[in-house]
């Protein structure tokens, strides 16, 4: 099989599939259906259209997505009083105290404007202290693609606190 004509020949198909099912562009998605495709290959049967069964990959693989995503995004919710009274406060002066608080709800704030799957990253990577290559495996995603939404986090969260640099 070549799958680079594979590729073109259903690449509308399978982003249209995705775009319908999750409500966004989703790059990962659409990655996972190829290498999908490309290992289950050789157990294709011909009982209906190809492009078919690579639309029934695609849907289950956004269908998972959006069920895995749903409830990170739920475990990864960022409360505001929670994670600030988590975060211990060692200076015995109030104001320092104070300033330091307020310092913390910004973060937090900033942290919740992200777009989810950066959030979830930084979260998991700075927050919970996970490492590349478990976050990758809990992700089901490359070690590259985490370092670049973490990368990329962080080049969102320094510009909306850059006041505070």
């Amino acid at each position: 099989m070549d799958f680079k004509k594979i590729i073109k020949n259903n690449q509308n198909n399978v982003k249209n599939i995705i775009r319908l099912i999750t409500k966004e562009e989703n790059e990962d998605i659409e990655q996972e259906v190829y290498i999908k495709v490309w290992q289950k290959s050789d157990s294709y049967e011909e009982h209906g259209k190809f492009t078919g069964w690579i639309g029934t990959i695609a849907k289950n693989f956004s269908k998972d997505y959006l069920k895995s995503s749903s409830k990170k995004i739920k475990d990864n919710s960022c409360n505001d009083e929670e994670k600030v009274n988590e975060i211990n406060d060692k200076s015995d002066n109030p104001e320092i105290a104070l300033i330091r608080k307020e310092r913390q709800k910004r973060i937090v704030k900033a942290i919740n404007s992200l777009k989810p799957k950066l959030k979830e990253v930084i979260m998991m990577y700075e927050i919970d202290g996970l490492s590349y290559e478990y976050i990758a495996h809990t992700l089901n995603c490359p070690i590259g693609t985490v370092k670049s939404r973490l990368f990329n986090a962080k080049q969102e969260l320094a510009k909306s606190l850059e006041d505070m640099l």
